[in-house]
């Protein structure tokens, strides 16, 4: 092979095995199969509440039960067998910055973190929705440490 063709395919190599092995990465402590209850249905994750709400992640709280509750759960806290709680470490904005959640309900995600599946796209969400349900998310984040 040619000094050119090596250039070109090795940085394409290491860039398809880096996908290949994203996909069958996990956190240790990151994928809880069940609930501590393991009944389906159950919140994965104990959710303390913030003592007040700003007026946007009011906003947020109802767009996130209108779109979001029956994946992930009232209050984030994940739902066993459906999603995971978004009141999680690899939720924290240096892991899963504001951006990553607006690419998620836009294009959907590959799983790469848990065992529920890839998530759809989200439909019938702008921008401002995402925004406000991000703050709220981020609001419970607080609450409970991970920010």
């Amino acid at each position: 092979m040619s000094r050119l063709t090596y250039l070109v395919a090795a940085p394409a190599i290491t860039v398809a095995a880096g996908f290949a092995l994203m996909r069958f990465a996990t956190d240790d402590d990151a994928a809880p199969a069940a609930s501590a209850s393991g009944e389906p249905g159950a919140a994965l994750v104990q959710v303390a509440l913030p003592d007040a709400l700003s007026e946007r992640a009011v906003l947020g709280k109802r767009a996130f039960e209108a779109k979001c509750i029956s994946c992930h759960g009232e209050n984030a806290a994940g739902v066993d067998g459906a999603g995971p709680p978004l009141v999680h470490k690899i939720y924290e904005p240096s892991h899963h910055g504001d951006a990553a959640f607006w690419l998620a309900t836009q294009n959907g995600v590959r799983a790469h973190h848990w065992t529920f599946g890839s998530m759809p796209p989200v439909d019938g969400l702008t921008k401002g929705d995402v925004d406000a349900i991000l703050t709220y998310v981020r609001a419970l984040q607080a609450a409970n440490g991970i920010l």
